[in-house]
């Protein structure tokens, strides 16, 4: 009786033993899987930097007077309530006037949307197509000071 009592205490011993041995190894597995995969952050981080040359690609489409000398991107992205990744940049060194925003769709791999600061959107204008409405390019002309006109047509090589 007392070598059944030993023994069956040995084998509880053994079966917590090895119990809490697997125990151990699941969960280091576990976290250690949880350590290698990526947050959303960064997937978005890393696919932002894959997607700025086709942005810049897309950019210098819509540059049809060759405005462009420089693109700059923010640091900073972002992910918006409906999963887009947002990305911002600005144009020849003028944040405050040349800013672009690019909403990237991570599943299609392609650019959704972009946004212009008014005045980049007009260094865009392609005004031939308004040759039976002159009157709307002089229009925009006539609210800018005799500074920015200059340089704008000179910007879109009117000058």
């Amino acid at each position: 009786m007392r070598n059944v009592m030993k023994l069956s205490i040995i084998i509880v011993v053994v079966i917590i033993s090895v119990t809490a041995f697997v125990v151990e190894y699941i969960d280091h597995s576990v976290s250690e899987e949880i350590a290698e995969e990526k947050n959303d952050q960064e997937i978005a981080e890393d696919f932002a930097e894959k997607m700025k040359p086709k942005v810049e690609e897309h950019l210098h489409k819509r540059d049809i007077h060759n405005f462009i000398k420089t693109i700059t991107f923010e640091k900073d992205v972002t992910i918006n309530p409906m999963g887009d990744i947002i990305i911002d940049g600005y144009i020849n060194n003028e944040p405050e006037k040349y800013g672009f925003s690019a909403s990237l769709q991570y599943r299609a791999k392609k650019i959704g949307s972009m946004s212009y600061d008014p005045e980049l959107s007009y260094r865009f204008k392609d005004w031939d197509k308004f040759k039976d409405e002159p009157e709307l390019k002089e229009n925009y002309l006539k609210r800018l000071s005799e500074k920015e006109r200059e340089q704008y047509l000179k910007d879109i090589g009117d000058k």
